[in-house]
């Protein structure tokens, strides 16, 4: 490993604990434990990369952490046919730096999979980080040494690695949920999930193909699949909204604009509650301030522009039950007048949520894929999965048979890959076990009993329901800013406190409770997960207001944070042993 000498690190040690220099550069404490990093960050997506840079732009070394052998986070695993953004290109990228935005340019309105990837590594490249990054590992486990104050990650080669501060850019949407389904394991044809495709596409060709689940994997994949397959059977347990893309190419012109416009862009991304610029199909109206034409035409408006801001086309969507129903209703008119058999088209029209409830979705040819031939769409909520056999899914009495499947079931969100790995805090007190009642963090970035760690985009922050590129820059120049607020008060560790946690989490809570969105079984929360505690983990205020919310309590001098050092942790740990 790399270390540079102790002298340089960017922060000083704090008062309680001795340091001093190895023969091999490392910071040595009184328990003669020594610091490989000042950080390691778990995860080379975009969220990692961004702190990598950040880390060493300012002096500190930093080692990534990543279990694939690529950066791109999501958009390395997930490569399956459709896969595609659901924010516009121009924004679902990085503002932090200038030449990034200037040098990058974007082939459509909303980018596919692989050209978000390629981005990942014409960012790693630019910036030059691979040399930062271990590829194919896996960190098992983070351990809190409150005698030297540094985090132990464990990584599954057996080697550990030590440092500071210890920043989990896990991503949401990492962890593959995967369904119980009797006889699954007897299954002689491929099973595949979005979330881990393979890196050379399966050939499916003329083959007869099943897809388990309509969330925005299923969506995207069903019209991509249908063209390639000789049957398709899409299985939807609950029918989802789904608006138009009206997606295209991006011309020279546009991007020059944009470009020209970028910091202006960016500010006013952060001031909105989805995290870019609003289109004027958006009204900060209610729906009952326009007569019945009126909102029907500022429906059509919003639906001929595209995208999911669809349901931010009046300002009370989702809160007002009946502007939600206008919404809605408008949607349903859509999809009949898409699908030709009636039967399909009143299966496909969502009953059981309202719109937004669950993650509005954003497709390409998704309702007209049921006109083909090839497709047939399977009702299991009416006939339900029975069991899966050597070569077919057993629906209620019927067997279908398949040569492959794929499971579209969506992702233990936001909590499943930091519940995954054994984080400890103080005292071994064990992250999954603090959040088995609920999952909470203190601005979604830190949690009571684990100095010094941070979850970027983690639960109680905007994450899954703003652009995640606006999410991350904030978060991570969060991290910064308390680190240089340690720095500036001589000290080693940075927490929050248990009354912050519980404060923020009622807020939370409230501004959740005051929606719609908490009246659907979604993965928002964590319904699709077998024994997951039902607790609405994203901040639903919007992202403008999570800014405020955040730049008020570090006015009022970090207020929810407490500051100390080592020894003070050592000393409190003699005392309850």
């Amino acid at each position: 490993m790399v270390r540079r000498d102790a002298g340089q690190s960017a922060f000083a040690a704090g008062p309680g604990i001795h340091r001093g220099c190895r023969e091999d550069g490392g910071i040595v404490t009184s328990a003669y434990e020594t610091a490989d990093f000042d950080a390691v960050v778990v995860g080379a997506g975009f969220a990692g990369l961004h702190l990598l840079h950040s880390f060493r732009e300012r002096g500190m070394t930093v080692q990534g952490v990543e279990a694939g052998d690529g950066v791109g986070g999501t958009w390395y695993w997930n490569r399956y046919p459709g896969a595609r953004c659901d924010v516009e290109s121009v924004d679902y990228s990085f503002g932090f730096h200038p030449d990034l935005q200037q040098e990058w340019s974007w082939t459509e309105r909303y980018a596919t999979g692989p050209e978000i990837h390629r981005y990942a590594e014409f960012v790693a490249n630019r910036l030059n980080l691979r040399d930062l990054i271990r590829f194919r590992t896996r960190v098992e486990s983070a351990v809190f040494n409150e005698v030297s104050g540094l985090w132990v990650v464990g990584l599954d080669d057996g080697t550990e690695v030590r440092a500071r501060f210890c920043v989990m850019a896990t991503g949401c949407l990492s962890t593959t949920n995967l369904p119980d389904i009797e006889g699954i394991g007897d299954f002689t044809g491929d099973i595949y999930h979005p979330g881990r495709w393979p890196h050379e596409s399966p050939m499916l060709q003329g083959k007869r193909v099943a897809v388990i689940g309509t969330g925005s994997s299923g969506i995207q994949l069903v019209p991509a699949v249908a063209r390639e397959v000789a049957q398709l059977y899409v299985l939807q347990r609950s029918p989802n909204y789904v608006m138009p893309a009206q997606n295209g190419p991006l011309h020279p012109e546009q991007l020059a604009e944009v470009k020209r416009t970028y910091p202006e862009r960016r500010r006013m991304s952060r001031r909105t509650r989805r995290g870019f610029p609003l289109p004027t199909t958006v009204t900060n109206q209610p729906a009952s301030s326009f007569s019945a034409a009126e909102q029907h035409e500022r429906l059509e408006a919003a639906w001929a522009h595209g995208g999911a801001i669809f349901t931010s086309t009046f300002d009370d969507i989702t809160t007002n039950p009946d502007s939600n129903q206008v919404a809605a209703d408008f949607i349903a008119g859509k999809i009949r007048g898409i699908v030709k058999d009636p039967a399909v088209a009143t299966k496909l029209i969502p009953t059981d949520h309202p719109l937004g409830g669950k993650r509005p979705c954003v497709d390409t040819g998704y309702y007209e894929a049921f006109n083909r031939p090839n497709v047939e769409l399977v009702d299991i909520r009416e006939t339900p999965v029975q069991r899966i056999t050597s070569n077919a899914i057993q629906v209620g009495e019927r067997l279908i048979d398949v040569d492959v499947i794929i499971l579209a079931t969506g992702y233990d969100a936001i909590t499943g890959t930091l519940n995954a790995i054994d984080i400890r805090g103080r005292r071994g007190v064990k992250l999954r076990d603090e959040w088995c009642d609920g999952a909470m963090a203190y601005l979604g970035l830190m949690a009571p009993k684990f100095p010094n760690l941070f979850t970027i985009t983690g639960p109680g922050s905007p994450s899954v329901l703003c652009n995640m590129f606006v999410s991350i820059e904030q978060h991570v120049e969060l991290v910064f800013t308390l680190l240089a607020e340690l720095r500036q008060r001589g000290a080693e560790v940075v927490e929050p406190t248990q009354e912050a946690l519980e404060s923020w989490g009622e807020r939370v809570a409230d501004i959740a409770d005051s929606t719609l969105l908490v009246t659907a079984n979604s993965w928002y929360l964590g319904a699709n997960v077998p024994g997951k505690v039902r607790q609405f983990m994203p901040y639903a205020g919007g992202m403008a207001s999570f800014v405020d919310d955040c730049e008020a309590l570090l006015s009022m001098d970090f207020e929810g944070f407490t500051f100390g050092d080592v020894a003070s942790y050592s000393e409190q740990e003699a005392a309850a042993r």
